[in-house]
C-alpha cells in the first residue's frame, strides 16, 4: 500500500495546499496563515531558497485554518465543518515508498542508505518519478523541517536513532528491516497529509540527489521560532475543555500501551527462554531414537512433533517482536509529538490571553483600541485549533485502522500456531495407534 494525498484544486501553488472549510466569502487560497513567515522578510544576506537543483521554492506555511474570527471561540462551527477532507473520487497523485536498504562503510564512519521512490503528476515536480537514496539522518532533517515549518500540525513520528549498544545490531538484517518498515509508514504519513504533503522541504527531500541541509538550516521559517518564542513571559489560564480531554486521553493511552508493551516484552523473553528449552528437549528424542529400536517410530514422532512446535512458537515470537511491538511503540512516540503540537497550542493561547488582559486594562484606562498584535494572536490561536482538531481527527481514524489490522494479525498468528502445535501432535497419536496395531499383529504371528 503505498501513501497518497489526492490532488489540489485548480490554480493552487505548493506553498498553498487546500485546507480547512472557510466560514466566509474569502477563498481559502487567498488568506494569509497568522503563523506564515510570509509578513517577514528574509534576514540580511539570506539567498531565496532553492532546491539543490536551482528548482526554486516557496517557505511560506500553508493556508490550513478557518476564516479568522473576531473573537476567540473555540467551537463556532459543526464538527462537520471543521476541515475539508479530499474526495475519494479524486485521483491520487503522489505515492512513495521506501526499500532497498545498504550498508555503505567507509574511513569515518558505516551507515544504511535506503531508496526513496516517489511518482507523481503534480506539477509542483519537474519529473513524474524519482528515485533517490536517504539515511536516517535525512529523514530525521525532514521531521525537524516539517515541525518548524508547519507548527500547528501533527508531524509522524520516526523510529527512534539510539539503541543500545550491545543489546541490539543496528546493523543486523532484522533491525534493519524493522525500521525500513518504520521509516516507510512515516513518509507514507507525511505523504497522505493535505497540507504536509504540499511542504516544499518534503519536495526537496524526494527529488534533490545531494539533500544540502546546510542550506535548509539557513532557510529556517520564522514559523516555528515564533511558536518557540510567543509565551516567554505568560503563562496559560485553563485550557479549553476540548483539549484538556484531548490530553486526558493521551495519558491515558500512553498508561494502557506502556503496560501492554511491558508485559508483552515479558511473554517474548519468555517464549524465548522456552524455546531453548523446548529445542533441547526435542533432541533427547532424537537421540534417545537412535538407540532404541523398537521405540524408534514413536520417539522420532515425538521429536517431529517438538521441532513443529518450535517452528510455530518462532513464527508467533517473531511476529510480537517484528510486527506488534513496532506499532506499540511508534503511537507511544505519536502520543509524544501529540503532546508536544498541544503544549505550543498552549503557548499560543497563552500570548493571546496575556496580551489581551494588558490590552483590557490599557483601554479602561485611557480607552485606546485594542492593538493589532492582540488580534493577530487571536488568530494564531485559531488557526492552532482548526489545525490541531482536524489532525486529532485524522490521527483517530488511522488509529482505530492500524489497531484493527494489528489485532486481527495477532490472532490469525496465535491461531496459526496452535492448529499447527495441534496438527502435529494429532499425527502421533495415529501414529502410535498403527504403531499398536503392528505390535498386537506381530504377537499374533
Amino acid at each position: 500500500i503505498t501513501g497518497h494525498v489526492f490532488p489540489p484544486s485548480a490554480g493552487m501553488s505548493v506553498g498553498a495546499p487546500r485546507g480547512l472549510a472557510s466560514s466566509g466569502q474569502k477563498l481559502i487560497t487567498e488568506i494569509l496563515h497568522p503563523l506564515s513567515a510570509a509578513e517577514e522578510p528574509l534576514s540580511p544576506g539570506q539567498d531565496e531558497p532553492g532546491l539543490t537543483n536551482g528548482t526554486p521554492v516557496e517557505i511560506s506555511s500553508a493556508a490550513s485554518a478557518s476564516v479568522l474570527l473576531s473573537r476567540l471561540q473555540l467551537d463556532c462551527e459543526p464538527e462537520a465543518n471543521a476541515h475539508v477532507t479530499f474526495g475519494s473520487g479524486e485521483p491520487r497523485d503522489l505515492f512513495v515508498t521506501v526499500d532497498d536498504p545498504k550498508k555503505h562503510v567507509s574511513t569515518m564512519e558505516t551507515y544504511i542508505t535506503y531508496r526513496v521512490s516517489t511518482k507523481t503528476t503534480r506539477i509542483e515536480f519537474d519529473l513524474p518519478e524519482y528515485s533517490v537514496r536517504r539515511r536516517y539522518q535525512d529523514f530525521d532533517w525532514l521531521r525537524i523541517k516539517l515541525e518548524d515549518s508547519q507548527p500547528t500540525h501533527l508531524v509522524p513520528p520516526l523510529p527512534e536513532k539510539f539503541v543500545m549498544k550491545g543489546v541490539v545490531d543496528r546493523f543486523s538484517e532484522e533491525f534493519v528491516d524493522t525500521r525500513m518498515k518504520a521509516l516507510d509508514k512515516f513518509l507514507k504519513r507525511v505523504a497522505d497529509h493535505p497540507v504536509l504533503s504540499f511542504n516544499p522541504h518534503l519536495n526537496a527531500f524526494l527529488t534533490a540527489k545531494d539533500l544540502n541541509k546546510r542550506q535548509g538550516l539557513a532557510l529556517l521559517t520564522k514559523v516555528g521560532e515564533s511558536v518557540k518564542n510567543v509565551a516567554g513571559g505568560y503563562k496559560l489560564r485553563a485550557r479549553p475543555a476540548e483539549f484538556s480531554a484531548m490530553g486526558e486521553y493521551l495519558d491515558t493511552f500512553s498508561q494502557k500501551l506502556g503496560t501492554i508493551d511491558r508485559i508483552s516484552q515479558r511473554i517474548l523473553r519468555e517464549q524465548s527462554e522456552y524455546l531453548t528449552e523446548l529445542r533441547e528437549y526435542g533432541a533427547v528424542y532424537s537421540t534417545w531414537a537412535a538407540s532404541e529400536e523398537q521405540l524408534q517410530r514413536p520417539l522420532e514422532g515425538v521429536a517431529g512433533c517438538v521441532t513443529t512446535s518450535c517452528g510455530a512458537l518462532e513464527d508467533l515470537s517473531d511476529n510480537m517482536s517484528q510486527d506488534f511491538l513496532p506499532v506499540l511503540r511508534e503511537y507511544v512516540l505519536y502520543i509524544e509529538s501529540m503532546k508536544r503540537v498541544l503544549r505550543k497550542r498552549d503557548q499560543v493561547q497563552a500570548e493571546y490571553e496575556g496580551r489581551l488582559e494588558a490590552a483590557v486594562l490599557r483601554k479602561q484606562e485611557d480607552r485606546t483600541p485594542i492593538p493589532v498584535e492582540v488580534e493577530k494572536c487571536q488568530d494564531k490561536v485559531e488557526c492552532f485549533n482548526a489545525d490541531l482538531k482536524a489532525d486529532w481527527e485524522r490521527w483517530q481514524r488511522n488509529k482505530r485502522q492500524d489497531f484493527k489490522q494489528l489485532l486481527t494479525g495477532m490472532a490469525d498468528k496465535n491461531i496459526n500456531y496452535y492448529e499447527k502445535s495441534q496438527a502435529a501432535w494429532e499425527s502421533l497419536i495415529t501414529l502410535l495407534q498403527e504403531k499398536q496395531t503392528e505390535d498386537k499383529t506381530s504377537e499374533t504371528n
